[in-house]
């Protein structure tokens, strides 16, 4: 295995299987591959965060409650953050800063010959 966290003897294929034996600490052989989902992740919950800083802010601008400095910081940062988040996902998903998770079809694109695919056979009873 290789001393990084995240990686181990594990090929990219298999499953993790975790055991939780008497020894609970994380060794190589339990760590696992993260799929490969970086991008899209950070796409979704960098949207998420930041219509959540929307709904929030809602209630000062046009109810008057909450309306003290500190609760409208906190919605500028939530946005901020989210707003970061989401840029970070779109600029890993689009420069293709993914691994070759456990996901990815890595066996297809290995297969460079034009063979046809066998073709399945119904066996009738």
């Amino acid at each position: 295995g290789s001393s990084r966290l995240g990686t181990s003897a594990h090929s990219v294929g298999t499953a993790c299987k975790p055991d939780f034996g008497p020894a609970r600490g994380a060794s190589s052989q339990q760590l696992c591959r993260v799929s490969a989902s970086g991008g899209l992740s950070g796409l979704f919950v960098g949207i998420v965060i930041v219509l959540a800083a929307g709904v929030f802010t809602f209630f000062p601008v046009f109810l008057g409650i909450f309306d003290y400095p500190w609760y409208i910081s906190l919605c500028w940062f939530w946005f901020i953050l989210g707003v970061v988040i989401t840029l970070f996902g779109a600029v890993w998903e689009f420069c293709g800063c993914q691994a070759a998770g456990r996901w990815h079809n890595a066996k297809a694109r290995e297969n460079d010959d034009d063979a046809a695919p066998t073709p399945y056979v119904m066996i009738s009873a």
